[in-house]
């Protein structure tokens, strides 16, 4: 175990003893970035929980307000998306685990059995009310602290009152100081998932000259994983646009940001899976030793800095138009045909046709107006 600590003092590591956790400067270095990214949410949570305590305990008079705080800090850690709803339902929730726990324990007491019936009966009723997984899960927790913890005092109404008062004030925090990292942050996913897509086009083109199937391969997996990327992105927007519409505080300029990246999921969603057809048919061709023609590799390349290109434009808020005039003029490339070009290569040159297309609309053309600038395939043969 010594032998172990003093190779990683050697390594530049921080041991500590008492959870005999190595971390390495970077991951501290990690952890103070995450610590500073969720600083405004730790603060409109603290916020929240003094808010409602002060509400309920010197407004309304009501003793213990523990329900008050709790609530509050639960919903301000809700993601924006189906906010509203959610605090709807984790009030609902409270309110019937309160309701149902306090009446078990004033006529039938507390205990084991107590605590199982209660558990099944609130989140029964709460099922029954149409609840999703947050009401039902917030019935049984509130049903079983008030059978374990809460004495009868005949205060449910007030219990219920206080959770109510948490989710009003966690509403009015989230409404009133957004955290505008939520509006940014569809931007920084999108940036990113259009450079991986750059990627995945660089190392397929590489993978075509050098014949290395290995490296075809690596561009396939990066491929398959964009698809979760956008799915993160796709989360990331709604919830952008959720707090955009809740946060009249947040200017304009935040709004049009945020409806500018939703515009943009649909082309990239087609221009990904377009992609991953191209780099799976590239790595069949590659390991099957198939001929492709070099102008059709020269039609991958360009399709990647293209997408660098968008990608530069996104980084710098710069129109995307820039990238037009290099698709149609790869548009117009891709219209003819290799006289030896075998089914992988054509089905390359096709999937490079139709991600210029995505590209296109990606970058402000309408979906007609971008098919018409993509010329159809010609008969006449490449003589190279």
């Amino acid at each position: 175990m010594s032998s172990a600590r003093e190779h990683a003092r050697a390594a530049g590591h921080v041991v500590l003893d008492p959870l005999r956790e190595e971390i390495s400067p970077r991951a501290a270095r990690t952890r103070v970035l995450r610590l500073r990214a969720r600083a405004w949410l730790i603060l409109q949570a603290a916020t929240g929980a003094v808010l409602a305590w002060f509400v309920a305990h010197d407004l309304l008079g009501h003793p213990l307000p523990f329900f008050a705080p709790i609530t509050a800090m639960i919903c301000l850690g809700l993601t924006y998306g189906d906010r509203l709803r959610r605090i709807v339902e984790l009030t609902l929730g409270v309110a019937i685990g309160v309701g149902i726990g306090d009446l078990f324990v004033h006529y039938l007491g507390t205990g084991l059995w107590q605590i199982f019936a209660v558990c099944v009966v609130a989140m029964s009723l709460a099922v029954l009310a149409g609840a999703g997984q947050l009401l039902m899960m917030q019935a049984g927790i509130q049903g079983v602290i008030i059978t374990t913890l809460v004495a009868d005092d005949g205060q449910a109404f007030s219990r219920w009152l206080d959770a109510a008062v948490g989710g009003g004030i966690a509403l009015i925090i989230a409404m009133l100081a957004p955290m505008r990292s939520t509006t940014k942050r569809p931007r920084e996913r999108i940036i990113a998932l259009v450079g991986h897509l750059a990627e995945v086009l660089t190392d397929t083109t590489q993978s075509l000259r050098n014949r290395d199937v290995g490296r075809a391969t690596r561009a396939l997996r990066t491929a398959r994983q964009l698809s979760a990327e956008l799915e993160a992105l796709q989360s990331t927007t709604a919830e952008a646009a959720a707090a955009a519409r809740m946060a009249p505080l947040l200017s304009g300029v935040h709004r049009a940001e945020v409806q500018e990246i939703k515009a943009l999921l649909s082309p990239l969603d087609l221009a990904i899976r377009n992609v991953r057809v191209l780099a799976r048919r590239a790595e069949a061709a590659v390991d099957a030793g198939e001929f492709v023609p070099d102008s059709y590799t020269d039609m991958v390349e360009g399709l990647a800095e293209a997408t660098a290109v968008l990608q530069e434009k996104l980084e710098q808020r710069e129109p995307l138009g820039g990238a037009q005039e290099d698709l149609v003029h790869l548009a117009r490339q891709s219209t003819w045909p290799h006289s030896r070009a075998g089914l992988s290569a054509e089905v390359l040159r096709a999937q490079v046709r139709s991600t210029v297309v995505d590209l296109l609309v990606l970058s402000g053309m309408t979906m007609a107006e971008a098919r018409r600038r993509v010329p159809p395939t010609r008969d006449e043969i490449d003589p190279a």
